[in-house]
């Protein structure tokens, strides 16, 4: 929560839209307000946030995030309803954007698991393999998804699907969004309004009554709600190691282009100065392919050089990180493998690396970045 809440005359001013303190400060946060637009509102009369402004005005789902304990209380409450949780993951990092423990807190609840960024997978990925294994990632966190869709709410891809199967499980249920924050969320939640507006009329746009500090609802045609609750912050995901446009260097922006690179054994791999790739043994040159943003900058190098080459070069011809941001960034942590089939070297929220069977190979990535091996998806 912000702490620097605007006071006039020894009292706290509140948005008259959602209740949340306003604040100057801090632009994801409850109550922002720039301050141009807080003097004309103390003028007036009438202070509202800045996310209950775009709601106001533009019918525009702003993202906000909470605290984990609030966010906790939120998810606690949720358990008590009878409703249908729509759970928003990033297809590109997996276990960064998953809610640690959120099986406890959905209750007896059915959870629809949608997998967002569909726009960017290779053509060559095949969405029933997404499927299969965003499922098996769920189930090893405790969660039994009632069914699995992709879409990507960047480009309303697969959103009228979306639409359609939450109508077939909400079966007159209220409906509650969640999920982390940078996983695309408020898009999808404005992608759905508008696509309803059009297609479906599921949704009424004209007015967003029961705005509250903490969460969104948004009346469907049988009274329920379609319920957009803020974003929680997920330390361990990529996006948080990163600032400015050093987050487009590394997120994919588009549909992904694979590289293929021949190793041979005690190569390196850089992606920029946020993670690497040491192809450490095997028995001859390979193939390794390489699934990242198209406009990450990739370096081969020596493993035997590869320690002083990052010391020498992080922030300058390795970026991002930016030379200004090198200070502040995490140390790369290793993670071995040995592979025993064909399989994907996943570094979350960066992309993976296809490697042979029978390889030794290690994946670095700043510190808390989850890395993981999975049995190939191509």
């Amino acid at each position: 929560m912000a702490e620097n809440q605007v006071v006039v005359d020894g009292e706290i001013i509140h948005c008259i839209g959602c209740g949340a303190k306003v604040q100057t400060n801090d632009k994801q946060a409850l109550g922002y307000t720039p301050k141009s637009a807080l003097e004309k509102g103390l003028a007036s009369g009438e202070v509202y946030c800045q996310r209950c402004f775009r709601l106001r005005h533009y019918n525009e789902i702003a993202p906000v995030s909470l605290s984990d304990d609030d966010f906790l209380k939120l998810l606690t409450s949720i358990s008590d309803t009878d409703s249908l949780i729509v759970y928003v993951v990033d297809i590109f990092d997996v276990n960064g954007s998953m809610i640690p423990g959120l099986h406890r807190f959905v209750g007896d609840n059915p959870v629809l698991l949608v997998g967002n960024k569909l726009d960017v997978l290779p053509v060559s990925l095949k969405k029933n393999k997404v499927k299969d294994w965003l499922r098996q990632r769920a189930n090893a966190a405790g969660i039994r998804p009632i069914d699995v869709d992709l879409i990507s709410a960047k480009t309303n891809q697969d959103v009228d699907h979306l639409l359609d199967q939450i109508e077939k499980y909400r079966k007159g249920k209220d409906v509650y969004v969640v999920g982390v924050t940078n996983v695309g969320k408020s898009t999808l939640i404005n992608s759905v309004v508008k696509q309803s507006t059009g297609i479906q009329e599921l949704i009424t746009t004209s007015r967003f009554p029961g705005t509250t500090l903490d969460r969104i609802d948004i009346p469907l045609k049988d009274g329920k709600h379609l319920v957009d609750t803020p974003g929680i912050i997920q330390p361990e995901q990529m996006a948080h190691h990163l600032v400015g446009k050093e987050l487009n260097l590394v997120t994919p922006q588009k549909r992904i282009k694979p590289k293929e690179y021949q190793l041979n054994p005690e190569q390196t791999l850089f992606f920029g100065g946020v993670a690497r790739f040491d192809y450490r043994a095997g028995d001859r040159k390979y193939g390794f392919t390489v699934y990242a943003e198209n406009n990450l900058y990739i370096h081969r190098t020596k493993l035997s050089n590869a320690d002083g080459f990052y010391t020498k070069h992080v922030g300058h011809l390795l970026t991002p990180p930016s030379q200004e941001h090198v200070a502040d960034f995490p140390a790369l942590e290793a993670h071995e493998f040995k592979t025993t089939q064909k399989s994907d070297l996943v570094i979350e929220g960066l992309g993976w690396i296809t490697v042979p069977s029978g390889v030794s190979i290690v994946g670095w990535a700043p510190k808390g970045v989850a890395v993981l091996l999975r049995p190939a998806m191509i």
